[in-house]
């Protein structure tokens, strides 16, 4: 299946090369994956990875993704 996927702040450089920063970019994944797959598949570690949504609303690890869905990730804030 088919899905495009944006990448947030510093989880950026697990972007494909060439990929320009806060783009959405396409990904091609078997059917029934869910969003921990598309995160194994990027290569993010879980430490990395704070939200993740699908289609504007958040979403859990395990939630499956569909044809044309667009899955964002977030990593942990931090700042003082």
């Amino acid at each position: 299946m088919n899905i495009t996927v944006k990448l947030f702040a510093s989880l950026q450089m697990y972007a494909p090369d060439g990929q320009a920063a806060g783009e959405l970019f396409p990904m091609e994944l078997p059917e029934n994956s869910t969003l921990r797959d598309l995160v194994e598949r990027l290569g993010i570690p879980d430490r990395e990875v704070k939200v993740m949504y699908v289609d504007g609303r958040a979403r859990a690890e395990i939630f499956r993704l569909h044809e044309g869905a667009e899955a964002g990730i977030f990593p942990p804030v931090g700042g003082g």
